[in-house]
């Protein structure tokens, strides 16, 4: 993952995630927003090791225009909730795979936040990274009718493609 590579000029959608090793997943709320055409970021910052790292760029988000943050972590899956804590700023949090538990720490730890502090929740690994990147879309396309149009398009060719029998 290279900072040109996945970044924007004029992001809509913060990506972070809290290791580098959790692209593989990631990467499918990447493909959903390229698929749409909605610009945005992808960073590393954890907020265990890095949490200077994660103030500085929650801090700057809104005014370079970010929407919607979407956080993917593992184990103590704290990333989402401490940036939710830090901006009003809609955050979706993406529990990753874990060796330990099979993410189930993660997606307790991502979903249990205190009252005052919400975090949209999506499922673990890739499947919830993918819907994460599909809701972050929801959230845009109603500030941006362009956005709308093109979800919608979006899902009526994903309906067009299941097939309605099992016979060919």
């Amino acid at each position: 993952m290279s900072n040109d590579e996945h970044c924007a000029s004029n992001p809509r959608v913060g990506i972070v995630m809290g290791s580098r090793s959790d692209w593989p997943s990631m990467k499918n709320t990447a493909e959903v927003l390229k698929q749409l055409s909605i610009p945005y970021e992808a960073k590393v910052m954890s907020a265990h090791r890095t949490p200077a790292r994660v103030h500085a760029w929650v801090n700057s988000a809104r005014d370079r225009g970010i929407q919607v943050i979407i956080a993917g972590a593992g184990g103590a899956a704290h990333l989402a909730g401490v940036i939710a804590s830090l901006t009003s700023l809609p955050v979706i949090g993406i529990p990753m795979q874990t060796s330990a538990l099979g993410g189930l720490d993660s997606l307790l730890s991502t979903v249990q936040m205190p009252r005052g502090i919400p975090v949209a929740t999506m499922g673990i690994g890739d499947a919830g990274a993918r819907n994460g990147g599909l809701f972050a879309a929801a959230i845009c396309a109603g500030l941006d009718p362009e956005v709308a149009s093109r979800l919608e398009t979006f899902r009526q060719e994903q309906t067009a493609s299941i097939p309605e029998s099992v016979v060919d």
